[in-house]
This record gives structure tokens, C-alpha cells and sequence, in this order.
């Protein structure tokens, strides 16, 4: 099934997560991974561990940098995307259909305030960049 990538929600620190549902799939966006550079390895969090919003899930290496996944809402881990053991560039290849990162079970109280469209997420993406 193909991602639609204008439905998506992202956060100010580049996550982004499946729109609705309960069980939601989570990566980084395609400017974050421009600006890592070529993945080289993915430290996925462990299947049943809860995470808050905003709380570190995990770790993505690059050639240039390490940097912190967090969660964009908040819910139990259920599964992570095994392809990436052995094949972390799809992270860069396909952020947003092959290269996701952790499947997570939303909370019903989670709430998505703080996410953002496409649109004002690209918004900051161009902010960021002028700097």
C-alpha cells in the first residue's frame, strides 16, 4: 500500500507517524534523512516497552552523525522493521514506505496537538535551512 505522504503528521523533531488509526507506523522524515547522510545502522526499541511522547525510542547512525528517534505520541512499541538489521539504507532509500522504523499501538488518550501537516512541517524544514 502506498504512503501518502500529505497525510502524514511529523513533529519539530523530524518523526513522522501514520495519520489514525490505533497501531501507527513511525519514521524520520525524508529532510531528516537528506541531512544524516548515508544510514549505516538502526537501533530499533524492543517490542512491548511504552513510550511517552517525545521520549527517546531510538538511534539512527549515519556516515556524518548519531541521532535520537522520538516518539511522536504516546503508546507501546509492537514491532520494528527487521529489513533494517541487515538493510538500514532503506532508511534513506524510502522513508516513508520501506524504510519505517517501529510500529506502535497508540494510547487513547494521546493526543496529536503538537503535530504538525506536511505543509507547516516543509514550513520549518525551509526555516531551519536559512539558518
Amino acid at each position: 500500500m502506498a504512503v501518502h505522504v500529505d497525510r502524514l503528521k511529523f513533529t519539530r523533531t523530524h518523526e513522522w507517524v501514520e495519520p489514525s488509526g490505533r497501531v501507527r507506523k513511525v519514521g524520520i522524515s525524508d529532510f531528516a534523512q537528506s541531512q544524516l547522510g548515508d544510514i549505516v545502522y538502526v537501533e530499533c526499541p524492543d517490542p512491548g516497552g511504552r513510550l511517552a511522547a517525545g521520549e527517546e525510542a531510538c538511534l539512527v547512525e549515519s556516515c556524518k552523525a548519531t541521532a535520537s528517534v522520538y516518539a511522536p505520541l504516546a503508546g507501546r512499541v509492537l514491532a520494528y522493521n527487521r529489513r533494517l538489521v541487515d538493510q538500514p539504507e532503506l532508511v534513506n532509500a524510502s522513508p516513508y514506505e520501506e524504510g519505517w522504523l517501529f510500529e506502535l499501538e497508540v494510547e487513547n488518550e494521546a493526543t496529536e496537538d503538537e503535530l504538525m501537516s506536511q505543509e507547516d512541517y516543509l514550513k520549518t524544514c525551509a526555516q531551519e535551512t536559512e539558518r
